[in-house]
């Protein structure tokens, strides 16, 4: 059987013999064996850690989504709604500017904190890209209008444009898209510069490390310390959040470096300040940092650094019912199922968490790079069994069609 979906073996192939470069030479730059490269080259092994993809693409000198092909053409219709809307909100973070009327009347300041409210409450943890497509690019001009028209709310008006600039970077980062997230990121920067607070800062410099992701992990890590230094000396349930978040960031960039041992103390730091936070808080921008989402953490880190049999016990001190944000529950399923797919004896279980995942936030999944990955995998080698129905419903729904 072949898989049209073998996107990153292929175009890995492609760029390598495009730059000249022998599957040694890039193995050795990658730090990964040719044997290794080779089967990935041909579609006989799949690409499911960061780490491997960030270094082949470094050892290439292109972008990581020029390995795996993303943005993926959708498959619905809220797929193609969501992919429609970039490029308006594309246009809206090429046109503002903080302090310049947009040249739109601007909404009242409580019909506007409504549409925040909705936006943080409603379509991000839905993890709904089609709504928040048709809302953040307007939502973005009013809020820019108000700055200028409304003085009496500016405070409010920079928290939500922070809110909005989050909403923007992390929709256009999992659809796939270069440069726009990184855009939507350094405007929110502004915002928080504008804004002065120390957890806000703080959380400008998480959104801009989140934002990037694979575009410069040693940035990441180095830029999440610094905004960790920088909180020395501020107090309050919201900064330990911000700090607990950039912790986090820091965890995963190291990760994705290779370097488990820094990972692991970030980590820990990150699960120290989630236990100092007091019961009753604000839910700090929205990020849902707290004990239950370190446990996530968690069990996303092991799945990144292989750490095998771990996954699953390190999963079975989770609730991820617990986190109201369906993208992060969604997110733990498939880390759970990547790790669960390692063993040829958890198979099965591995293919029942992606589709539970996808069942959760089927958006949100069907455009992750290593869900694809592992789905064409397994599709490749799939009998006509139960797992193989299922698996096959799966990668149908995402657009991964066996060819043979």
């Amino acid at each position: 059987m072949d898989v049209t979906d073998n996107h990153i073996g292929r175009r890995l192939r492609e760029v390598r013999s495009w730059r000249r470069l022998s599957l040694t030479a890039v193995a050795g730059l990658a730090g990964i064996t040719p044997a290794y490269l080779s089967m990935i080259e041909r579609g006989l092994r799949p690409v499911t850690k960061r780490a491997v993809l960030e270094a082949l693409a470094s050892a290439l000198q292109v972008a990581p989504t020029e390995l795996t092909g993303s943005p993926f053409a959708p498959t619905d219709a809220h797929g193609s709604e969501a992919h429609a809307a970039i490029r308006e909100v594309e246009t809206v973070l090429s046109a503002v500017d903080l302090g310049v009327d947009p040249g739109v009347t601007p909404a009242p300041w409580p019909e506007l904190r409504d549409r925040v409210i909705h936006l943080n409450t409603v379509l991000r943890p839905e993890a709904d890209y089609a709504a928040q497509g048709r809302v953040v690019p307007g939502l973005l001009l009013q809020l820019h209008a108000a700055y200028v028209h409304h003085p009496a709310h500016r405070r409010d008006v920079l928290v939500g444009l922070l809110h909005t600039y989050h909403a923007a970077a992390v929709l256009t980062k999992n659809l796939g898209v270069r440069g726009l997230p990184v855009v939507a990121a350094r405007l929110a920067q502004q915002c928080a510069e504008e804004l002065g607070e120390p957890e806000w800062l703080a959380f400008a410099v998480w959104l801009r490390g989140h934002a990037a992701g694979s575009q410069g992990r040693a940035h990441q890590l180095a830029a999440s310390v610094r905004g960790i230094d920088r909180l020395t000396g501020a107090d309050g349930p919201n900064v330990l959040q911000a700090r607990g978040m950039l912790h986090l960031n820091a965890a995963l960039a190291a990760a994705s470096l290779r370097d488990g041992d820094t990972a692991r103390v970030h980590l820990d730091e990150a699960a120290a300040l989630a236990q100092r936070l007091p019961d009753e808080r604000e839910n700090f921008a929205f990020l849902h940092f707290g004990v239950p989402n370190v446990g996530v953490w968690r069990v996303s880190l092991a799945t990144e650094l292989e750490e095998g049999g771990k996954v699953a016990e390190l999963a079975r001190r989770v609730n991820p019912d617990e986190l109201p944000a369906k993208a992060r529950r969604a997110m733990y399923w498939v880390d759970l199922g990547r790790s669960l797919l390692t063993e040829r004896a958890t198979v099965e279980q591995g293919i029942q968490a992606l589709v539970t995942a996808e069942s959760i936030a089927p958006q949100r999944v069907r455009n992750n790079v290593f869900v694809r990955e592992a789905v064409a995998d397994l599709l490749r080698r799939a009998q006509r069994d139960s797992s193989g129905r299922e698996l096959r419903g799966l990668a149908w729904r995402m657009g991964v069609a066996p060819t043979g």
